[in-house]
């Protein structure tokens, strides 16, 4: 028996679980047959990348580090920035050129990462990150993606919404068989198409995918002055179960989830988007969570302009401050930062704005406790009801609500007029009239006189 509020039926879901990951595992390298049939020969053991990427961190002392402007190699179109990814690549997977083909290396492995400063989940992803580097690249060119599996089972990729022969879609069993444990296999394609896409994988993905396991996939159009725009950012989405007190994530919650990133990361703790006055910002928005995230913006209007179908025409765009992003797609938005300020960015479901929210807690809303509550978490450790006046002091930003080890509170950081009353799937495009040429973050805003609520006597 367990002292955890999930209590046995949880510790039943968690062992069949078990026993069909092992039940998955169960002869699976007999189905790594010959792949020779494929058109790309298998890499030679020289170019397959054995040492694992080490893990990224919460940058010390901040979260938004300088992205000056970076163009897409071999042309003069603005690159991707991929929120949290590396600064010399903005966050896209480095390639080398072979004989005119683009020939990108991902790891498939486990390693710890940090979604908050010191709020560490063990993840499976790509290269040190969950989700894995964005590939970028330009329509029209042909790409080799060497994928090595440091992973405990097989795993394959699914270039959602790529168009590619049947033999490089990463179905396994179906397009071709997975990818063992210790083995690099190969994907390559042409690109026939422009867009924001995914990828992910299609063995055992309920548990892969749960744990970390997905990517952005970006294409710019052939045509350099299709769509161009002055701020380029990519972010995927995702839902995670991390009870509290635990570092890694339940696959076996299918819709209770209590933890919400925006590229691995819980607000406060993800990077902010820093643009000029006036310029036109793409966000290209991923989610392959098992939640819909309806994304709002603050303080100006957003134009739909793609999904992971493809760009849509001028004429079929549309204005909106909230874009819902179902499961399994991607959409595209843009807007012109004519509005100087701190403006939010965030999920406006309000349990994902917020980090590590409990769903048995007993509701006391209205109720006075006088104590009671805490009486009961003495003999009930864990134990946490809703306040009686609301949830706004209980979030742990003044360490008032602590909660078990390894979890974040419910809402925290701190801004220029105080606690920041949110967490989870937040982020703050801050849009300043002017910036350094590395665009590194400016601090704050400051209200121009005559333009901050006051206070009516």
């Amino acid at each position: 028996m367990t002292n955890s509020p999930w209590g046995r039926r949880q510790l039943l879901k968690s062992a069949a679980l078990l026993g069909g990951a092992g039940a998955l595992l169960t002869g699976r390298p007999a189905a790594a047959q010959d792949h020779a049939h494929h058109t790309t020969p298998a890499p030679t053991p020289a170019a397959t990348p054995r040492k694992l990427p080490a893990a990224k961190k919460v940058v010390a002392g901040g979260v938004t580090p300088p992205r000056p402007p970076r163009l897409v190699p071999g042309t003069d179109r603005p690159a991707t920035i991929t929120l949290h990814g590396d600064a010399l690549h903005g966050g896209s997977l480095p390639f080398v050129l072979k004989d005119g083909v683009k020939e990108f290396h991902l790891t498939a492995h486990e390693f710890e990462q940090e979604f908050a400063p010191g709020f560490k989940v063990k993840v499976w992803g790509y290269n040190g990150s969950s989700p894995g580097p964005t590939i970028e690249a330009v329509e029209g060119d042909r790409v080799r993606i060497l994928v090595t599996n440091k992973l405990p089972e097989a795993t394959s990729i699914h270039w959602h919404g790529v168009l590619l022969p049947s033999g490089m879609d990463g179905v396994s069993g179906l397009s071709a068989p997975p990818i063992p444990p210790g083995e690099t296999w190969a994907y390559e394609f042409t690109l026939r198409q422009h867009g924001t896409q995914m990828y992910h994988p299609h063995f055992d993905e309920m548990v892969q995918m749960a744990v970390g396991m997905m990517g952005m996939f970006v294409i710019h159009p052939k045509d350099a002055d299709m769509g161009r725009v002055d701020r380029d950012y990519t972010m995927m989405l995702h839902a995670w179960a991390i009870h509290p007190g635990t570092s890694r994530p339940d696959p076996a919650v299918m819709l209770e989830h209590d933890t919400w990133t925006i590229n691995g990361r819980v607000f406060p703790a993800v990077e902010h988007m820093v643009v000029k006055t006036g310029q036109r910002v793409r966000l290209r928005i991923g989610n392959v969570s098992m939640h819909e995230h309806p994304m709002h913006i603050h303080g100006h209007h957003m134009w739909v302009t793609g999904t992971d179908g493809g760009m849509l025409p001028e004429s079929a765009r549309w204005p909106e401050t909230t874009i819902q992003v179902p499961v399994g797609t991607t959409r595209t938005v843009e807007f012109v930062a004519d509005n100087p300020g701190d403006w939010a960015f965030h999920c406006h479901k309000s349990h994902h704005a917020m980090n590590t929210m409990g769903h048995d807690i007993p509701n006391f809303l209205g109720v006075d406790q006088k104590g009671v509550a805490q009486r009961l978490a003495e003999q009930l450790p864990g134990y946490m009801p809703m306040g009686s006046t609301g949830m706004g002091d209980m979030g742990g930003m003044a360490g008032m609500m602590p909660g078990p080890r390894n979890t974040p509170p419910m809402m925290s950081g701190t801004g220029p007029y105080g606690a920041l009353d949110m967490g989870g799937m937040v982020t703050v495009i801050k849009v300043r009239d002017t910036l350094a040429d590395d665009y590194r973050d400016p601090g704050w805003y400051q209200a121009p006189k005559g333009t901050l609520a006051w206070r009516v006597s």
